[in-house]
């Protein structure tokens, strides 16, 4: 299929700002143009409540928002975790999407502010999401939620770090995941793909904005931890129902469905979505994409459905 022409549109108009590539760019630079994310997510729609908070975190105090739709409690929740490619970005950002998942499906969600790169390198992140994770686990009656059906979503980074939340708490023996969500997440940093060769650039995110991501993030010794590079686990059993998104045009669509085809080959019901004629980065861009909307009401759907 060829680009979306709603897509192809957004990305004229991004190269319309004539801003050096993202892997020319230094760390304050990327994190800046960032903001210009808010125009594509629109204006924050009304949810019951919103809840700032810190929560305490194995280095130092991680911001949470508590998103609650309206409806009957107890609820059930998503931990969100949003893409920053482990280097940029927050939930402050992220506050019109975060808005949307819960009116759209109905769920508490709860927004991470996990720390970044390179300030912060792996494993900071995925601790912070994971303590989080517990924290939601741990105090399910005072938010309402209930403990049964206490999901992970994330977009891109967030991604990866919810299907590492995943790995971890089957390996460790922490509190039980109800479902996963892991959109266009990257899952490996050893291996260059088709996708990563034929969508390498002016889409949006390109394959030599991954490099810098990743060499920010990782020394190269933990590029095969599984639980920065989850299709490199030696197991993936007993991991939660998962819905997997890709992108047709994004550099990230190879090792996505790659690690979507390995739940499904180990037993876990997993869906695989692709979206035809997208880039990597639309969700949440419900200003300039319908895609993003569509997306929206397959999470919905996916985690409605009787999976047990």
């Amino acid at each position: 299929m060829t680009l979306d022409p709603q897509a192809a549109a957004l990305l004229q108009r991004l190269a319309a700002r004539n801003a050096p590539r993202l892997h020319e760019q230094s760390v304050a630079q990327a994190r800046a143009g960032a903001y210009g994310f808010l125009e594509l997510f629109g204006p924050p729609p009304t949810v019951a409540a919103v809840d700032h908070r810190f929560i305490p975190g194995p280095t130092a105090d991680i911001p949470i928002r508590i998103y609650t739709p309206d409806g009957e409690r107890p609820f059930a929740a998503l931990i969100y975790l949003h893409g920053s490619g482990f280097v940029i970005s927050n939930i402050g950002i992220f506050d019109s999407p975060s808005r949307h998942l819960a009116n759209r499906t109905g769920c508490i969600v709860i927004a991470v502010n996990y720390q970044k790169a390179p300030e912060h390198k792996f494993p900071t992140g995925l601790d912070d999401a994971y303590s989080a994770f517990e924290w939601v686990h741990a105090n399910a009656d005072s938010l309402n939620v209930d403990p049964a059906r206490i999901g992970v979503i994330g977009d891109s980074a967030g991604g990866t770090l919810a299907t590492a939340i995943c790995l971890k708490t089957r390996d460790f023996g922490g509190p039980p995941v109800w479902r996963q969500v892991l959109i266009h997440p990257p899952t490996q940093w050893d291996e260059v793909t088709p996708s990563m060769v034929d969508n390498a650039e002016g889409l949006l995110l390109e394959t030599e904005a991954m490099f810098w991501f990743r060499d920010h993030y990782l020394d190269e010794s933990q590029w095969m931890d599984p639980l920065a590079a989850p299709l490199r686990a030696e197991s993936v059993t007993g991991l939660p129902p998962a819905l997997v998104v890709t992108c047709e045009y994004d550099p990230l669509r190879d090792e996505g469905e790659m690690y979507g085809k390995r739940l499904r080959a180990a037993g876990v019901p997993t869906t695989i979505t692709r979206y035809q004629g997208m880039i990597h980065g639309f969700y949440g861009t419900v200003e300039a994409l319908d895609a993003a909307h569509y997306l929206y009401d397959e999470i919905a759907s996916f985690l409605l459905r009787d999976q047990d």
